[in-house]
């Protein structure tokens, strides 16, 4: 399948490294975490602008922005952030058959589990961008659907709820169940949205009276544009 300037395994790999780094705070996202919060993004109830996606990735505080080197080395990054969600929206548009949840595996007991924790706390968090509209669908019609990706996603659970997620045989269970459901909720949403503007590969220049593409909250001049 092609698609439209990918992300190289290369890139990728720098992607990761840089979200794993000392640069970026404790509270980043991890790379399958940013794929499924991208995911809710792109298959939610409306477009939600990369201006106000982007932050969220550093982590929920200002300070959280990450320290690049350099102007350069920002646009850089903003650049491979905005071609990944481009990749995972393009694989929607063309094939959707083809989207695969971006799962962490891991061993134990001499078994190979699937752990979907990650992604789908990730997902989660790109539903808190829209909330409401989340919250606001009939619990019959998504409910169940979004049962795994909140056991598996949520910050807090009921204790009752506990149990369901306390061994990684039942993590796998759910981590499956997450993958079956997300073509129903991208067909529930779908229905009910405008349709999302692809997004632009490279990152747009940013003036230096520009409010910092970091999520620092401060103007580029006196952030990155000061280095």
């Amino acid at each position: 399948m092609h698609l439209d300037n990918p992300l190289t395994d290369r890139e990728f790999d720098e992607l990761d490294r840089f979200l794993l780094s000392d640069r970026c705070s404790d509270n980043c996202m991890t790379m399958d975490a940013l794929h499924g919060f991208l995911t809710a993004v792109l298959i939610g109830p409306e477009t939600v602008p990369m201006q106000e996606w982007l932050p969220r990735i550093w982590g929920p505080e200002p300070e959280d922005a990450p320290a690049f080197r350099s102007p350069k080395e920002m646009e850089h990054i903003t650049g491979l952030l905005a071609r990944f969600c481009n990749e995972i929206a393009i694989t929607f548009e063309v094939a959707p058959k083809e989207f695969e949840p971006l799962f962490s595996q891991f061993e134990a007991e001499g078994q190979q589990f699937i752990d979907g924790e990650p992604w789908a706390w990730g997902f989660w968090e790109g539903m808190q961008l829209r909330a409401d509209q989340w919250e606001g669908a009939p619990a019959e019609e998504l409910g169940a659907l979004l049962r795994p990706i909140v056991l598996l996603g949520a910050e807090e659970l009921e204790e009752e709820e506990l149990p369901l997620v306390d061994t990684p045989a039942k993590v796998h269970r759910l981590s499956l169940e997450v993958e079956a459901a997300l073509p129903e909720i991208r067909r529930y949403w779908a229905a009910r949205r405008k349709p999302a503007q692809p997004i632009e590969r490279d990152a747009q220049k940013t003036g230096r009276n520009d409010l910092c593409p970091c999520g620092s909250g401060k103007k580029f001049k006196k952030c990155c544009g000061a280095h």
